[in-house]
């Protein structure tokens, strides 16, 4: 089924999000370092679309409604198109582009590769989440795609490290993480496969 309707508010709010983190980032050019509030904001707005890419599947099972299905690629291409902004706010605003820096930090700080590994994660993810690569790889297509649980917890380290001083925060986005893996082992996804089908029933 095709939702056009929806996929274009999404495509719009997901679009229009970018405005509000520069946004925050002009509020915050009160504070003593604005560019890495951007960056900080940018970075939790890429796992934010992750975790609503990942909670797609659970809701079309507890609904029935394949709708939730039709938004699951693009919310996982708009996470990737996050993480890209997040990197690149990092060059400019922390780095002012010096890439030398850059592949020093790489080396120096175990965050700076676990966040390069999360990006290569999802940039495998986003290139591959076309029609072509699923007829290509077939049913190694679905295989592929499991990385993106390993990248979540990637993910997660990355922030963690990161936010060291705010772990309250971190610890909420873990915990929704940390559901939204739970629904996905076999006994549980029985249990949603049956609710959906007395769903259906009704």
């Amino acid at each position: 089924m095709r939702y056009p309707g929806w996929r274009l508010l999404l495509f719009l709010s997901a679009a229009s999000a970018p405005c509000y983190w520069l946004y925050l980032g002009a509020i915050a050019a009160l504070g003593p370092d604005p560019g890495k509030v951007l960056v900080d904001n940018l970075g939790q707005g890429a796992l934010v679309l992750l975790l609503c890419s990942l909670a797609m599947t659970p809701l079309q099972r507890l609904t029935s409604w394949s709708g939730w299905i039709a938004f699951r690629r693009q919310l996982g291409l708009w996470s990737f198109s996050y993480a890209v902004l997040h990197l690149t706010a990092y060059l400019y605003f922390l780095l002012g582009l010096d890439f030398t820096s850059f592949t020093l930090e790489l080396i120096d700080r175990p965050y700076m590769a676990v966040g390069a590994i999360a990006l290569l994660g999802l940039l495998v993810l986003a290139v591959t989440s076309n029609r072509w690569s699923m007829r290509k790889l077939g049913k190694r297509w679905k295989k592929l795609h499991r990385i993106v649980y390993p990248v979540l917890l990637v993910v997660l380290l990355h922030m963690l490290w990161v936010v060291r001083a705010d772990a309250g925060r971190w610890a909420i986005y873990a915990a929704i993480a940390a559901a939204l893996l739970l629904v996905r082992l076999p006994s549980i996804e029985r249990k949603l496969s049956c609710l959906q089908g007395k769903a259906g029933a009704k």
